[in-house]
């Protein structure tokens, strides 16, 4: 049963996607992470890395990147609500700013635990 006011299921996938792509094409960090995704994708192909590498590698580009959309998602919010400078707002951005610096730095743990080894395997 449809409630009323409720989009189709393909629509808010196409909001989903919208949002996706608007976070790449305005946010500097998104294009970042999806050029560090490129790198390690390219890498990973190089170096041949196992089944089981590669879903670590996926979990963690899909972790930092839904991570960054939703950094992006609390800042506009908060921007939305407030151009003034308040303690609130800015804890609120610097908390979820945070989220995704340690999501990265853990991932590069993670990377340089998978590749380091492989690299030096090949030197």
């Amino acid at each position: 049963m449809k409630k009323e006011g409720k989009n189709p299921l393909y629509k808010s996938f196409g909001y989903a996607f919208e949002g996706i792509f608007t976070g790449i094409e305005k946010e500097r960090n998104m294009k970042i992470h999806c050029l560090a995704m490129l790198c390690v994708v390219v890498l990973g192909f190089w170096v041949k890395i196992s089944v089981m590498e590669w879903c670590l590698c996926l979990i963690l580009f899909g972790l930092i990147l839904s991570l960054e959309l939703v950094n992006t998602a609390i800042e506009t919010v908060v921007d939305l609500v407030t151009e003034e400078r308040k303690p609130l707002a800015k804890l609120s951005k610097d908390v979820a700013a945070g989220a995704v610096l340690i999501a990265s730095i853990m991932a590069a743990g993670v990377g340089m635990i998978i590749f380091v080894p492989k690299i030096l395997a090949l030197m």
